[in-house]
């Protein structure tokens, strides 16, 4: 029984330990109930065995990361020394690692229990440290799931002979309500680029070429791409390297498409290039950033280590630059991307 209480609490503690990140997009703060069933392994003081019970909670998101909850509950179960009735409620703190179809978080509940038991009670206090996760079937329905320490006292109640100290295990299932329609997302802005500098000369876009690349500035969307590479039909030079779903390793068929790319690079030594890894908008904020970045570190550790190129960089932008709509799947497919952006002369590593 003690293994499991260590299990819980390094669960906790390393879901804990990982930064936050700015919730900033994140609009649902609604309330809801959060009714759920209870199966609880008794800790080996009380010498009982294991029960079931349920509960109620009630609950606000707060924002991205953090929910707060009332809960009440009752469980009861049996043993070599009678029956147990324990009634209680408690105050949760819930902190989200971030917010999608599935959520994980981890838990800490303060509160008091009734204790029954041979025909005693006391009332006394009971700490919860535990980890769970949510499923968002629709908008106002999610199952969740979550397994708790809990630490009850009862302050000399004398409710079991010897000790007024428990420690007990429980597994939680249920399911969350929230009141009323889920928000929106926020929109994200496209960071745009600089405007440049106003030219003297008028002229129509569609007649103007000013990198040389084949494609006119109106459709230009990397107006800085080298005059001598193959681009793409908005002048982005987009490396044909395709990966698994959320993965991130070249696979070794790509080499030669990588290889061509180290070649041209060699033949302009003296410009910085920047791999930028880009996504569709579909899944989470947080890891479309991780994703990319890890797309575009993988490319640029394979031009620079197997072609010693000095001055390329990686960075990851998510969904937050595309080049085309993602209402489509052909717009989709064409904004996850392995882009190479040309920069006038090195700057420092991402």
């Amino acid at each position: 029984m003690r293994k499991n209480y260590v299990l819980a609490a390094a669960s906790l503690s390393a879901m804990s330990c990982l930064s936050m990140v700015q919730a900033d997009e994140y609009q649902d703060d609604r309330w809801y109930i959060a009714p759920f069933g209870t199966f609880i392994n008794s800790g080996g003081d009380r010498g009982a065995d294991d029960g079931w019970g349920g509960g109620m909670g009630l609950g606000k998101m707060l924002d991205e990361h953090f929910n707060v909850e009332a809960r009440g509950f009752y469980q009861g179960f049996g043993g070599d020394s009678g029956n147990w009735d324990l009634t209680g409620g408690s105050a949760d703190l819930q902190y989200y690692l971030f917010r999608d179809t599935f959520s994980p978080y981890a838990v800490l509940g303060l509160g008091a229990m009734n204790t029954s038991h041979g025909g005693d009670s006391g009332v006394g206090f009971i700490g919860e440290a535990g980890v769970g996760i949510t499923y968002e079937v629709m908008d106002n329905f999610m199952l969740r799931s979550d397994v708790r320490y809990r630490y009850n006292n009862n302050f000399n109640a004398q409710v079991q002979p010897g000790t007024d100290e428990f420690h007990d295990m429980t597994v939680n299932v249920g399911f969350v309500i929230p009141f009323g329609e889920k928000p929106a997302p926020a929109v994200v802005a496209k960071a745009e680029p600089l405007a440049p500098e106003p030219t003297p000369v008028v002229a129509d876009c569609s007649t103007l070429d000013g990198d040389n690349d084949g494609v006119n500035d109106c459709d230009d969307r990397c107006p800085n791409s080298l005059s001598d590479i193959h681009v793409g039909k908005y002048g982005c030079w987009i490396v044909d390297v395709k990966f698994d779903n959320d993965k991130d390793i070249i696979k070794p068929q790509y080499y030669p498409n990588l290889d061509s790319v180290a070649e041209a690079i060699k033949k302009h030594p003296d410009t910085m290039v920047e791999v930028q890894g880009h996504t569709s908008k579909t899944g989470s904020y947080e890891h479309n950033m991780d994703l990319s970045e890890r797309r575009a570190k993988a490319v640029k550790d394979y031009l620079v280590g197997s072609h010693h190129l000095p001055n390329v960089t990686s960075r990851g932008y998510g969904w937050t630059q595309p080049i085309d709509t993602n209402d489509t799947e052909e717009g989709r497919a064409n904004n996850r991307r392995v882009q190479l952006e040309v920069e006038g002369k090195p700057q420092a590593e991402h």
